[in-house]
C-alpha cells in the first residue's frame, strides 16, 4: 500500500504504508498533496520544536511573498475566526494568547473537573447499559466531551445541540484540499458560531470559562471567540475519535482487553498506549519559514511539511514491538498531543475524559462487545470511526 490520505483503504489502516515510508522514504515530496511527508519519530519530534517551521507564515510574509496564491475572499470569515485563536498563529501573538488563556485553563482547574466528568460518563454509560447497547460513539464518546466543554464555557443546555454540527463543519476545512462546498459550509458555520458566541459573551456572565476569559485583561472579543471555538473543536473532535479508536483497538485484541478488565489500575497507561497505537490526529502540517535539512534532505522555504504523528508513534527505533498493543507500556513518548509551543493545551482534560469514560464502561459493561465491524470516516486529518455499534 502507498501513502494516499484520500484512499479509504489507507485511512482504514495506514500503518503498512508508514512502515515502508520510515524504512525507504522517511522524507519525500508527495506530488498529489504538494507536501513534504515526514514519517520518523526523531524527525517529527524535532520539527515540532524547530522555530524555522510554523503553523502559519503570515507573521513573516504575505501569501504572494511566500509563493502561495491569495486566499479566496469568501473564506475571510473562516480565517478571521481561526486566526483569532492560538492554533494557526505564531509568536508573538501565539505566546500572548496562550499565556492569557492558560490563566483561565490551569491544570488545577482541569483536575477539578474530574468528579463532574466521572458523573457524566457514568450517566451516559448507564443509559447505554439500560438500552442493552447502542452506538458507543453517539451514546458516550460524543456527548461526554461536548457536555464538558459546553458546561465549562457556560453554554445553555438548550443550545448545546448546535455545537457538534458547527464544530464538524468548521473542522472539515482541515482536511486536505477540501471541496468548495465544504469550504462554503465551513464559512457558514464560522459566521453562525462567531455570532452566537459574541451574543453569549456580551450577556452578564456567571462562573464559567467565557466569563473568566472576558475578565482577562488584554484579550479582545475576537480572540475570546476564536479561543472558545478552538477549545470546542480541539476539545471534543479528537477526543471522540480517540475514544472510538481506542475501543476498536481493544476489541481487536482480546488478550489486552481481558487484562484491562481484570486490572483497572492499568487505565492511565492504557490511555497513553491507545493514543499511541491508533492516533486520532495522525497528521499535522507546518510551513517552512527558513530552509531546513531533514534526514539529509533539503526542504526549501515556502514548503508545507506533513508531520505524520501516527507513523512516528509506530517507529520501532523508539517503541519496542510498535505494532503490538501493550497497555502497560512505559515509558511511552508518543506525540499524540504534539510537542513544542503548540503542544495541546487541552491534553490534561482529554486524558481525564478518556480515563473516566473507560473506567465507567469497564465497571458497568464488563462484557461490552461490538456487533459489527465499523467503517472509517473519509477524513484523514481527524481520523475516526463513523460509528461503533456495541451490545451489553
Amino acid at each position: 500500500m502507498r501513502y494516499d490520505p484520500w484512499s479509504p483503504e489507507f485511512v482504514a489502516d495506514p500503518y503498512p504504508a508508514y512502515e515502508v515510508l520510515r524504512r525507504e522514504r522517511p522524507v519525500f515530496f508527495d506530488e498529489p498533496t504538494g507536501q513534504w511527508v515526514v514519517s520518523r519519530h526523531a524527525d517529527v519530534s524535532a520539527l515540532l520544536r524547530d522555530r524555522r517551521l510554523g503553523r502559519s507564515y503570515l507573521h513573516v510574509a504575505t501569501h504572494e511573498e511566500f509563493g502561495r496564491p491569495p486566499e479566496p475572499e469568501f473564506l475571510a470569515p473562516f480565517w478571521n475566526l481561526i486566526r483569532a485563536g492560538m492554533l494557526d498563529v505564531e509568536p508573538p501573538d501565539h505566546t500572548r494568547l496562550r499565556r492569557l488563556v492558560s490563566k483561565a485553563f490551569t491544570p488545577r482547574m482541569v483536575e477539578g473537573l474530574r468528579p463532574r466528568v466521572r458523573e457524566l460518563a457514568e450517566g451516559l454509560v448507564r443509559g447505554l447499559v439500560d438500552r442493552g447497547g447502542g452506538d458507543l460513539l453517539a451514546d458516550v464518546a460524543e456527548p461526554l466531551p461536548v457536555t464538558v466543554i459546553a458546561e465549562m464555557l457556560g453554554i445553555p443546555e438548550s443550545d448545546r445541540h448546535l455545537l457538534r454540527p458547527w464544530s464538524a463543519d468548521i473542522c472539515g476545512m482541515y482536511e486536505l484540499n477540501p471541496a468548495e462546498e465544504t469550504q462554503h459550509t465551513a464559512v457558514r458555520a464560522a459566521v453562525e458560531f462567531s455570532d452566537y458566541l459574541r451574543g453569549l459573551a456580551r450577556r452578564p456572565r456567571g462562573d464559567d470559562l467565557i466569563g473568566a476569559l472576558a475578565a482577562v485583561d488584554g484579550l479582545t472579543e475576537d480572540e475570546l471567540v476564536g479561543t472558545c471555538v478552538l477549545l470546542l473543536n480541539a476539545g471534543h473532535e479528537a477526543t471522540v475519535n480517540a475514544t472510538g479508536n481506542a475501543w476498536w483497538a481493544l476489541f481487536r485484541d482480546p488478550g489486552e482487553l481481558a487484562r484491562l478488565r481484570a486490572d483497572h489500575g492499568l487505565i492511565p497507561t492504557a490511555v497513553e498506549e491507545l493514543l499511541r497505537y491508533d492516533t486520532p490526529a495522525p497528521m499535522f502540517e507546518r510551513w517552512v519559514l527558513e530552509d531546513v535539512e531533514v534526514a539529509g534532505v533539503h526542504v526549501p522555504r515556502g514548503a508545507e511539511v506533513a508531520l505524520q504523528f501516527a507513523s512516528a508513534n509506530r517507529d520501532p527505533d523508539v517503541f519496542a514491538n510498535p505494532d503490538s498493543l501493550d497497555l502497560s507500556r512505559a515509558p511511552n513518548p508518543h506525540i499524540g498531543f504534539g510537542a513544542g509551543i503548540h503542544f495541546c493545551l487541552g491534553a490534561p482534560l482529554a486524558r481525564i475524559e478518556l480515563a473516566e469514560s473507560m473506567a465507567a464502561l469497564l465497571r458497568a459493561a464488563p462484557d461490552l462487545r461490538p456487533t459489527a465491524e465499523p467503517t472509517w470516516k473519509p477524513g484523514f486529518i481527524l481520523r475516526g470511526l463513523e460509528s461503533l455499534p456495541v451490545v451489553v
